[in-house]
């Protein structure tokens, strides 16, 4: 079974008319996983993350912050590419609710997930929204299983084109979980070496501007997966960015949706062998409307396969 999770409210998250993370990046998710040949997913409304869920992983502070910026119109600026407008707030406690809720469901009854949501999370760190991240989606997700189901063994995998680096702050200290990314360097934030390894459980592969399926699939196959599977994770996580495509506005790769397909289904075989096909994906960042829909497409399709 694969839920797609998802809410209205994750629309009206509207930092303005030149920021590329917009909802239409959502409407187009929706409307191509509105079609036949997905009427198999099980759609459910995202429900609200809690406090103590959010303070899992960010600072009080954090979280009163972006609760509390709700502007009556318009829009408040949190940094140069972070920016909240009065529905904001709701969507980002709906994106981080959908992680939790989906891991619930996978981990109580088994199957696999999709949270189309936004906005995106995995730039936030414990006390900073950033990169058009609000709270870290993933990393509320993550803690939660191994806070409410006692997990020991969490795995997240980033293939965003953009290094993860809220995620990679909030675990750093953490052996439970193991994150591991390939992105583009040099690239926004100027993080992701493969020196940062935090007390073992982070690994980064970096890919050089115009890599494309070859560099990916090798570095994936090479480098990534292998720790993933003698990691033996009981849940697999996935920070599901799509800005890797060649026609993506924001980056220098050249991916295509057969790429995303490949590796969604290497990462549900890992899920198959180690984690009783235990999988959530969220959706990060993509920002050619088309390439974004396609990709997606591609991605709930593999995870439809049994």
């Amino acid at each position: 079974m694969l839920r797609l999770y998802t809410h209205a409210h994750c629309l009206q998250h509207d930092p303005g008319p030149d920021q590329p993370e917009s909802p239409a990046r959502l409407r187009a998710v929706l409307q191509a996983l509105d079609q036949d040949r997905f009427a198999a997913l099980d759609r459910i409304e995202a429900p609200r993350a809690t406090r103590e869920q959010l303070l899992r992983v960010h600072t009080p502070q954090h979280v009163d912050r972006i609760l509390g910026t709700v502007p009556p119109s318009g829009t408040v600026r949190l940094d140069e590419d972070t920016l909240m407008s009065p529905g904001s707030a709701e969507a980002a406690l709906r994106a981080a609710g959908a992680m939790v809720a989906a891991v619930d469901a996978v981990l109580d009854r088994g199957g696999k997930a999709f949270c189309a949501v936004r906005p995106p999370g995995h730039h936030a760190t414990p006390d900073r929204a950033m990169g058009f991240c609000l709270f870290n989606n993933v990393a509320v997700g993550a803690a939660h299983a191994i806070a409410a189901h006692g997990l020991k063994r969490v795995a997240i995998a980033d293939f965003d084109v953009h290094h993860g680096n809220g995620t990679q702050d909030i675990f750093a200290s953490e052996s439970r979980v193991l994150f591991v990314s390939s992105h583009q360097m040099p690239l926004y934030p100027d993080t992701g070496r493969e020196d940062e390894r935090g007390v073992g459980n982070i690994v980064n592969a970096p890919l050089s501007p115009g890599d494309g399926s070859y560099a990916f699939r090798e570095l994936w196959d090479g480098a990534l997966l292998p720790r993933l599977h003698a990691f033996k994770p009981q849940l697999v996580l996935v920070s599901a960015g799509f800005d890797a495509h060649r026609n993506d506005p924001l980056a220098d790769l050249r991916l295509g949706s057969e790429d995303y397909a490949w590796i969604t289904g290497r990462l549900r075989d890992l899920a198959d062998a180690h984690a009783n096909g235990r999988l959530v994906s969220t959706l990060e960042g993509g920002y050619n409307l088309l390439a974004l829909a396609t990709s997606v497409a591609a991605h709930v399709t593999e995870l439809l396969e049994a």
